[in-house]
């Protein structure tokens, strides 16, 4: 309404298009084809402007070329903008119904409005100035009639005009990934469905998304095992549906390596939802199912902070256990609210977190393949065009800031230092022999015995804090 543009422009009126003056949000199809910009009061690419800046649309601390321990921070980082929830979501939630309307989507299954979707999500990309996307088949082409190889079919083609973005724009695709959740055949899990058909059916969709990110020259492949668990345990096999899922999994490798594919494999843990038990928990879950089914040397993880949380860890926790034992490969960068009790992938905006993260990529000297993408959405409350851009500008600078921060606690050395004094008791003498493996427990006891009672040693956590 005129009066609700009117009220926003109050506060921030370089954000509203003035199109939208004389165009409702439902207009034809024919003005959308007119257009040649669908965020044209948005810079061409967002500035940094600085610490001082309060202009909503300009970066405070994300400067994609400044040299931070010897890289760019746009290595450091290399951000990218998830498909799903940045042009797909509407702002539905478990307790109501869509409230955003976009004028780049006439809510159709057609392939012009996928296109038109596709080209939306270009501009956003270039005037964010992020490098990467990532998206699900099911994203940015539908599903036709029930159908396999119609739907294949609608699939290659927005994959030729997503190719062609691509050229033009220099955006690349971070990863691709398969949608095994949304359609009612998945009702039961995909990997892990009892049913044998709809098994071959998921192998079809994750054939066809190597596929075609190895044509779009996607650096990653995610499984995300939305469906990969049970609601009760009285109608589940356990060990049979996860080694089915094992099984799916080295026909994924089988496939890689025949056709000569490069991209970095990667699961993405979560506990529950939409399941009331999801097989691949968290990291160390994860972790373990790899290493008992040998699959250790195919995969790394890509760790959901809200993922993490709903686990009942701290948001950095699966980010660096991952990155300490060689895992991590990549991070959907999102957060959760604690006071509710679901995936609400909101944009991080905690600059303590965002260093922790941070840390744990220096310390492991960077992220690529893989990156930080924005598995996040503006909120349901949040159905201005601008919020988009906000958002994502927000996260990224908090991330940046992080990368600040940790960059200069590993420069300064004082905390690297308090760690490592910590431990200082395994550097030498007989702690060195019980990490070198060299100690019995009959030597432990004969240790104990010459010693004495051990002093108690400060954690220092207030210290540390």
């Amino acid at each position: 309404s005129i009066k609700r543009i009117k009220n926003i422009t109050k506060k921030y009126p370089c954000l509203i298009p003035q199109h939208l003056y004389s165009i409702h949000p439902m207009s034809s199809d024919n003005n959308k084809k007119q257009k040649t910009e669908y965020f044209p009061d948005v810079p061409s690419k967002i500035p940094y402007k600085g610490v001082e800046s309060t202009d909503p649309l300009s970066f405070r601390y994300y400067n994609a070329d400044e040299v931070i321990l010897g890289k760019p921070m746009k290595e450091w980082l290399r951000f990218s903008v998830c498909y799903w929830h940045t042009f797909r979501g509407k702002g539905a939630d478990p307790f109501g119904s869509p409230t955003i309307v976009r004028d780049f989507d006439d809510e159709t299954d057609t392939i012009a409005n996928a296109k038109t979707r596709a080209e939306a999500a270009f501009e956003l990309f270039t005037k964010l100035g992020v490098e990467y996307y990532t998206f699900h088949d099911r994203d940015v082409a539908p599903e036709v009639d029930g159908s396999l190889v119609k739907t294949n079919e609608a699939l290659d083609e927005i994959v030729e005009h997503l190719l062609k973005l691509q050229k033009e724009t220099g955006v690349k695709l971070l990863w691709a990934t398969q949608n095994l959740f949304s359609h009612p055949r998945y009702m039961n899990g995909a990997f892990t469905n009892p049913d044998a058909h709809v098994f071959a059916y998921a192998a079809s969709q994750v054939k066809k998304v190597l596929d075609i990110n190895h044509k779009l020259g996607g650096e990653n492949v995610v499984f995300w095992g939305g469906r990969e668990g049970y609601q009760t345990i009285l109608n589940t096999n356990i060990k049979r549906e996860v080694d089915h899922m094992a099984k799916l999994f080295k026909m994924a490798i089988k496939y890689k390596e025949k056709h000569n594919m490069t991209p970095q494999f990667l699961i993405e843990p979560k506990p529950r939802e939409p399941t009331k038990h999801q097989y691949d928990y968290d990291a160390q879950t994860t972790m373990c199912f790899l290493l008992t089914y040998g699959l250790q040397e195919h995969f790394k993880l890509n760790i959901e902070p809200n993922h993490t949380t709903l686990a009942g860890h701290d948001f950095e926790h699966d980010i660096i256990i991952a990155s300490q034992y060689g895992m991590l490969g990549s991070i959907d960068s999102n957060t959760g609210d604690p006071l509710l009790g679901w995936d609400t992938d909101q944009f991080p905006m905690d600059v303590k977190k965002a260093t922790l993260a941070m840390g744990a990529v220096i310390d492991q000297n960077g992220l690529a393949p893989g990156g930080l993408n924005f598995d996040c959405k503006v909120r349901r409350e949040s159905v201005d065009p601008a919020d988009l851009f906000i958002g994502h500008i927000g996260a990224m600078d908090t991330f940046a800031r992080g990368l600040r921060n940790a960059a200069k606690i590993r420069e300064d050395g004082v905390l690297s230092k308090m760690l490592k004094d910590r431990y200082k008791s395994f550097d030498e003498g007989f702690g060195k022999q019980v990490e070198d493996e060299e100690v019995t427990l009959e030597d432990c006891e004969a240790y104990v015995l010459e010693k004495g009672e051990p002093k108690l040693q400060s954690g220092q956590q207030e210290l540390y804090e």
